[in-house]
Order: C-alpha cells, then sequence, then structure tokens
C-alpha cells in the first residue's frame, strides 16, 4: 500500500506509511519522523514517490527508504557505524544518524559533486550540528571503493544497481542491501 501513503505533511506521510504495514519497526517511524523531507525533495517532499532532485538524479520514495531502515534496522543501533554508497540527497543517510545515536556514525559516499554540496546544504538545514560534530560524513568519491578508511561497518546501503558485488564494499561489512541487476540482496 504504498503508493497510497503520500501525505500533505511530513509527519501525515510517515504516519500514513506506518499505518499501511510500511514502516512497522518504531524506531524507523521515529527515525523518519524526525528527518523532515521538505530538506532534501524541493519539489512535493510528501509525495511517496521519487522526486527530481536535478543532476539526472531523483530521491527515492519514501516507501523505499523506509523499507531499506526497517531491513537494517537491526545493525542501525546506538553506536554503529553505517556505509551510504549513492548517498544522494542525504536523507536516507540523515535518518540511519538518527538511529546509532549520538556515538555512532554515518558516512555518505556520492560520486555526483554538485549532489554532495546539495546534499551537505540540506543536512545542515536539517541539524546544523551532525556534520560539524562528524556523526554524518557526506565523502565524494566512487562508491564501489568503499570507505575504508572509516570502516569497518555494521551496516552498509548501496542506493544503486550494479552488476556486482564490488569486493571493497563486500570485505567491510556486517549487513548490507545490494541491488545487484534489480535483484535485492540482503
Amino acid at each position: 500500500m504504498a503508493w497510497r501513503s503520500s501525505g500533505r505533511t511530513h509527519a501525515e506521510l510517515i504516519n500514513n506509511l506506518f499505518n499501511n504495514g510500511v514502516i512497522t519497526n518504531q524506531r524507523v517511524r521515529n527515525a523518519m519522523l524526525a528527518v523532515d523531507r521538505s530538506f532534501f525533495s524541493p519539489k512535493n517532499p510528501y509525495d511517496d514517490s521519487p522526486q527530481y532532485i536535478g543532476s539526472s538524479v531523483t530521491i527515492s520514495a519514501p516507501h523505499m527508504h523506509a523499507y531499506a531502515l526497517e531491513v537494517l534496522s537491526d545493525k542501525l543501533v546506538d553506536g554503529a557505524r553505517v556505509l551510504d554508497i549513492g548517498s544522494g540527497s542525504g536523507y536516507l543517510t540523515a535518518c540511519m544518524a538518527a538511529m546509532v545515536g549520538d556515538s555512532g556514525k554515518v558516512i555518505g559516499v556520492e560520486h555526483i559533486e554538485d549532489l554532495v554540496k546539495k546534499s551537505v546544504e540540506s543536512i545542515n538545514k536539517w541539524n546544523e550540528n551532525v556534520l560539524s560534530s562528524e556523526k554524518i560524513k557526506i565523502i565524494l568519491g566512487d562508491g564501489r571503493e568503499g570507505s575504508s578508511e572509516n570502516g569497518p561497518y555494521d551496516a552498509i546501503h548501496v542506493g544503486a544497481a550494479a552488476p556486482d558485488i564490488p569486493q571493497a564494499v563486500f570485505l567491510s561489512v556486517g549487513k548490507f542491501i545490494f541491488t545487484i541487476s534489480s535483484k535485492l540482496i540482503l
């Protein structure tokens, strides 16, 4: 029922995702409520559909972010270290940061320089302290190389499909979500 989860406000969107059974974990619900999509998606932020954010890229639909957080929720705990490859707008990265607590750290890797700049701006609008405290770190780079200098990681999320699992990413993780040639790998 994800397609019926859109809302007029951020809270309505997240509560619709919960009421429609997309979100089942209260920690996921709280994290998504804590990070308003309007900071990350300039147009139609509360529609449960992908939205164009520039650089020929879309921010994923909210139900996709919810599914990713649900799958990784057992690893997104206080103190966890998380890698978000293809961090795009920074929205999911911020939601992960909300779940890993003050002692956790989330590294976002994005290969499009303009998106790195936009995501840093968006994250600062949402919470001006998370970047300066290094709870979130956004890196311009090739996600296929991972970010071993910031690992090891308790969880890795890869936000784009790939023909195979890059070895550098695979070796640095406890649990990951990865799409390989349109197949979801958990």
